[in-house]
């Protein structure tokens, strides 16, 4: 295969944030945060063909930046031949199905992107269930604002549009049923894990050090130059999501257990923390926490 046949193969997206003064630094957009934002999209397997930063001084309820930017973008979308717009700031579900409508092509935002990673790279059955629980968590209140239209136009009184009616509400409640059963057996299961790791740290007499950092700091470079643990050590974000232990002999008389973990970034979304938990659990354990600054 080509490269110029690969290169036709990924996404080609614009990039889109906003700096709100009513915003709190972490929710605003700037150059730092879409320059990061850019590094996340190639480690996806996307390449980026331009970028937006608008200022308001609040977001626009229904298109998030205004309509003159919504215009704006897709006429960079059309110039650039994007299929991707990729916003640096969390949208509501309705913001980004208007944004896809009207902007010509699919849009995400930066949790949608970072869980795309997550899929790409959780290698153990752990990782798998942390991030599809983080997955479930985001897909439930959009699918509401898929059918909420339906909904509303129900609980009004109002005639549903041609190739609408039919069983749609039915559909959404047991769409939601559907997810939150499999949120609560995912949960379930990683609380199970969690009861294990706590079993096996009772029996654990070796010291343990987590070694932490922003992602791509060179955690596992590190890990590797220490244990030769062998781990791939790539040049991009969110290589590493499953933990790898090894054992590293200090002394004669002293032996630890080190950690990878997963990075650190900017705006990492709660639900994404939350489904992680048993990973990160680790580090309020550890005896001592290696913080690797780049």
């Amino acid at each position: 295969m080509t490269d110029h046949t690969m290169e036709e193969k990924r996404n080609h997206a614009v990039l889109v944030g906003l700096h709100a003064s009513s915003f709190s630094q972490e929710e605003n957009a700037s150059d730092a945060t879409l320059e990061e934002l850019e590094a996340l999209l190639e480690t996806a397997g996307g390449v980026c063909v331009g970028s937006v930063l608008q200022n308001r001084e609040t977001p626009e309820a229904r298109t998030f930046i205004g309509e003159g930017k919504v215009a704006e973008v897709a006429a960079l979308v059309q110039a650039q031949g994007a299929d991707l717009v990729v916003f640096d700031n969390e949208l509501s579900p309705s913001q980004q199905r208007v944004l896809t409508e009207e902007g010509g092509a699919q849009v995400i935002d930066r949790a949608g992107l970072i869980l795309d990673i997550f899929a790409q790279r959780a290698r153990t059955k752990e990782g798998r269930l942390q991030v599809e629980l983080a997955q479930y968590k985001y897909l439930l209140p959009r699918l509401t604002g898929m059918w909420g239209h339906l909904v509303r136009q129900t609980a009004s009184g109002g005639k549903s549009p041609i190739g609408t009616r039919g069983p749609g509400e039915t559909q959404l409640e047991t769409d939601r049923r559907h997810i939150r059963r499999k949120i609560a057996k995912l949960t379930e299961d990683l609380e199970e894990v969690r009861r294990i790791r706590a079993v096996q740290r009772e029996k654990n007499e070796i010291p343990v050090v987590a070694i932490v950092g922003y992602t791509n700091a060179g955690k596992s470079t590190l890990l590797n130059a220490l244990t030769h643990a062998g781990i791939p050590a790539r040049n991009r974000l969110f290589d590493t999501l499953d933990t790898t232990t090894r054992t590293l002999e200090i002394s004669d008389t002293c032996t630890v257990l080190i950690s990878d973990t997963v990075g650190f970034i900017r705006k990492l979304p709660h639900h994404l923390v939350e489904a992680f938990k048993a990973t990160l659990e680790e580090l309020a354990y550890a005896d001592l926490i290696l913080h690797v600054i780049d």
